[in-house]
């Protein structure tokens, strides 16, 4: 399996695209205006805590103020409180916490009221970005990602990725961390350290204490609010949180930033520094490695399957709803069952990408094409559940329902990842259409479905808009002749001056319309 990471730079934004085997799995964005980002820390006020919602408003520098929940306020609350107070101040010297005293945990199930006050300073880390009308959701339990550990402060405690499912392993890992581990801090191991030795774990460990005592530094005279400690940037985040040995290549257009990215390679897994490319040509990067046609065809209404199959996505305030369609998909060699198992196996692929694609978060339900067989809905769900193992989101799976439907609870932590691909309407203006390229998409999908029928026994005719049928025969190989090569027939294309730009017809020798 190729994985392949293509940045694009350009002055107002960076966009990240992460290809699976050349097809779009997960598009980011990070822009330069963004000051809330997912992991940032924050040094803020506390602007009043709310008795009935159990939780304090906080002032950090957004136009509304954050939300902080009792529950988030981390067991060590009154320990940090006094940190922060003393760095503050300047009389805190040594931030390793070794000989800090902890104070006693705040109770579970208490009250905001008891252990924040207003106008009091406290650290907190930047959990959901803002999204729609509300501000950010913070915490003030914070924690340090690494490469293969993140550093919890305040805290002794040491856990292992559930993902990790030997053992052994489990153990060994623990008893290295707890080796190397300093007193005060927690450690949380990630799946990827499965297998590291200890001197990378070390290593590891060093570097996100370093950016501690780096961060703790910043609190003397600092103002309120402000950011202590940046997150990485997008680039370095995501090859941190998914980087693995089959990545192939990773595509950057901008220099600075390609230096950026190959130190960080070089850092994380040096014999892996030669991918990292410095891409240059005149054709921009998105369109060189296929990425803006399938944004046109992924994002929108519609999401296009393979032989016909559709998704129909829906989004409402409270949730996002997936419809599966076969269209006009047919398959004689088939019962009805088979083919519903068929399509829904297809669609239950496209939506795992779906979800990471658009970054879609809360609750989802989708539709699937009714099964009557127990065993057949058994393999939908395992299936679903395998598909959704890569993304990186909290979410939950719940088996099919009796109408079958399943419904998905998947973590919103960004705003959802919207692109609109409708255009204006050449032919009426203030009109929208869809994106002229999901055309070639449409008729490749209807020429398939054509060429195994036996409408195709008396030739076919393709009556075209002027300049699509240009686009369709100009060049080597065409993509006519691409039709030609994998159907083995020839598809005769005649320009229409008469037709508007998206309109076509099928027809046969005699000038029927046969689709």
């Amino acid at each position: 399996m190729n994985r392949e990471l293509i940045v694009r730079s350009s002055p107002e934004a960076v966009d990240f695209a992460l290809l699976k085997d050349g097809k779009l799995t997960e598009l980011h964005k990070e822009e330069e205006s963004n000051n809330f980002t997912v992991g940032d820390i924050l040094i803020a006020k506390v602007r009043k805590p709310v008795t009935g919602l159990n939780a304090a408003f906080v002032n950090v520098g957004y136009e509304k103020d954050a939300f902080l929940h009792y529950h988030d306020l981390g067991p060590q609350l009154s320990t940090m409180l006094k940190f922060v107070k003393k760095a503050s101040m300047g009389k805190l010297k040594d931030f390793t916490l070794k000989d800090f005293p902890f104070d006693k945990e705040i109770d579970k199930d208490g009250s905001i009221n008891d252990v924040i006050k207003a106008n009091q300073s406290l650290l907190v880390q930047i959990v959901k970005e803002p999204i729609s009308t509300k501000g950010p959701r913070i915490s003030s339990e914070l924690s340090l990602a690494g490469r293969y550990l993140v550093m919890v402060p305040f805290s002794d405690r040491v856990s292992v990725s559930q993902k990790i499912e030997s053992k052994e392993e489990k153990e060994r890992l623990k008893r290295l961390v707890k080796s190397i581990k300093p007193k005060g801090f927690g450690v949380i191991i990630r799946t990827v350290a499965e297998g590291k030795k200890v001197a990378e774990l070390d290593r590891d460990l060093q570097n996100l204490l370093t950016k501690w005592t780096v961060m703790c530094k910043k609190l003397y005279k600092a103002p309120h609010p402000s950011k202590v400690l940046v997150e990485l940037n997008r680039a370095s985040s995501i090859l941190r949180d998914v980087f693995n040995d089959s990545f192939t290549g990773i595509y950057v257009d901008d220099e600075t930033l390609y230096t950026e990215v190959k130190d960080y390679v070089q850092e994380i897994a040096p014999e892996k520094e030669s991918i990292v490319k410095l891409y240059d040509s005149n054709v921009p990067i998105f369109e060189k490695f296929g990425i803006d046609r399938q944004i046109k065809t992924s994002f929108g209404r519609t999401a296009s399957m393979s032989k016909g199959a559709y998704l129909i996505i829906e989004h409402t305030e409270a949730l996002h709803v997936v419809d599966v369609n076969s269209g006009n998909r047919s398959n004689k060699a088939k019962n009805q069952e088979d083919t519903a198992l068929e399509v829904n196996l297809l669609a239950a692929s496209e939506i795992a990408r779906q979800l990471r694609l658009r970054d879609m978060g809360g609750i989802i339900v989708v539709d699937f094409i009714d099964m009557s067989k127990p065993d057949h809905r058994r393999k939908l769900f395992d299936h679903l559940r395998d598909e959704m193992k890569d993304d990186r989101a909290k979410h939950k799976i719940l088996p099919p329902s009796k109408f079958g439907l399943i419904q998905i609870t998947r973590q919103r932590v960004r705003p959802e990842m919207n692109i609109k691909t409708s255009e204006e309407n050449p032919n009426a203006p203030g009109q929208e259409v869809e994106a002229p390229i999901v055309l070639i998409e449409k008729i490749n999908s209807d020429l398939e479905k054509l060429l195994k029928g036996p409408a195709s026994d008396n030739g076919i005719i393709l009556n075209i808009h002027p300049f699509i049928a240009a686009y369709l025969t100009k060049g080597f190989p065409s993509i006519r002749a691409k039709w030609f090569l994998e159907h083995k027939k020839w598809v005769k294309i005649q320009p229409r001056d008469a037709y508007t730009y998206l309109e076509y017809r099928f027809k046969n020798k005699d000038g029927k319309t046969i689709y």
